[in-house]
């Protein structure tokens, strides 16, 4: 399981873990069964404190995405539903939209010039029918 955190962003660590677990199930990397590691191999695969592991899967637990079963292990419940599945991919999405705008705020690019490379990669996107590679800029 690949999660990465980002300690130069403003988005508490549990949730990062959160989100990246929620983002592997939509993109069924992580299945219905799938074991996850226990919170404390995980915490120590990161570096951080078992107790941010802890409550990342106690809120995946409550929202019904996994299911801890004492002294079996973590597992990820059934495959969520259609509309669970959109309102997760949306929510990815909308993250990694605001995730983008601010990094891009954050040196000083105007909103003008956001739009404009943006709508550049996009109709590359549509003209290719994939997204562009970094390395297939030629600007850079």
């Amino acid at each position: 399981m690949n999660i990465e955190i980002d300690f130069r962003i403003h988005v508490p660590i549990y949730i990062q873990v959160m989100n990246q677990i929620k983002d592997l199930i939509t993109a069924g990397v992580l299945k219905p069964g799938d074991q996850l590691p226990t919170v404390r191999q995980l915490a120590s695969d990161l570096r951080i404190n078992f107790n941010t592991i802890a409550r990342s899967y106690r809120m995946l637990d409550e929202a019904g995405i996994i299911s801890t079963q004492h002294g079996r292990g973590t597992f990820i419940l059934d495959a969520p539903s259609e509309e669970q599945s959109n309102k997760m991919r949306k929510e990815t999405l909308n993250r990694l939209t605001l995730h983008y705008l601010t990094e891009a705020s954050r040196i000083d690019f105007s909103p003008e010039e956001v739009k404009t490379i943006f709508e550049e990669k996009l109709s590359q996107w549509i003209e290719a029918g994939a997204p562009p590679l970094p390395e297939a800029d030629e600007e850079d």
